[in-house]
């Protein structure tokens, strides 16, 4: 599934037409687009099936986390769908990580380890260790002996995860942006497109930096340039 285009745009908005237009405009130009809970929550269904009629390169990423047999009825649904990527937590646990192995068809599993949002001072309160490095290992080390595809990691982790993993198991990253200087961020660990990619990332989520621009087609270009 290696492709040249490494960009996944995410499309987190609350206008359904609004995300269609920018499909259209960013479709030839694109790996893929990610739909998340706030897409997926608000349109649903009859939502994901119109932007796939549109483009059906699609990472539905849902982050399912719960006992196996719910998580794999879950899957089977999500199968249905066809996306490229979908995702579920590594932190479920061995069991259920290895439901998601059937009847999969072409749908690659990727598992999600430490979300980028937390810093080293959160994995301490929540995962009892501060070591975010070591924990990511550890989890992407266990999705790997679990049969998953891949794992979504922070810039912050490629390197050392790609010298673990291998060639052939699939990293994706968020937590790409495009000026380092912006104060106003969700994301804790971030890195740049070109350096991601230099690291060891297969394929890059980027949202806003694209989707807030007044000219999102130009923005993803640019980038594509810098990843060649």
């Amino acid at each position: 599934m290696k492709s040249k285009k490494k960009v996944i745009v995410a499309l987190d908005s609350n206008n359904i037409n609004k995300i269609i237009r920018l499909v259209k405009i960013l479709k030839q130009d694109v790996f893929a687009f990610k739909i998340g809970y706030q897409f997926f929550y608000n349109f649903g269904l009859e939502g994901y099936k119109k932007i796939y009629s549109v483009c059906p390169k699609i990472f539905l990423d849902l982050k399912l986390h719960d006992i196996p047999n719910t998580v794999e009825k879950g899957l089977e649904g999500i199968f249905k769908m066809k996306p490229l990527f979908t995702t579920i937590h590594i932190s479920g646990g061995d069991h259920m990580m290895q439901v998601s192995k059937f009847k999969k068809n072409n749908t690659k599993i990727l598992g999600v380890s430490i979300l980028t949002s937390l810093d080293s001072d959160q994995t301490k309160k929540y995962y009892n260790q501060k070591n975010v490095k070591k924990l990511v290992k550890n989890f992407t080390l266990a999705a790997k002996k679990n049969k998953l595809d891949g794992v979504v990691c922070s810039p912050k982790e490629i390197e050392y995860i790609r010298k673990e993993v291998g060639k052939n198991f699939i990293i994706v990253t968020p937590g790409i942006r495009i000026n380092s200087k912006i104060k106003s961020d969700d994301q804790k660990r971030v890195q740049s497109p070109k350096k991601a990619i230099e690291l060891g990332a297969d394929y890059l989520v980027i949202g806003r930096p694209i989707t807030k621009s007044k000219y999102p087609l130009k923005v993803l270009k640019e980038i594509n340039k810098t990843l060649i």
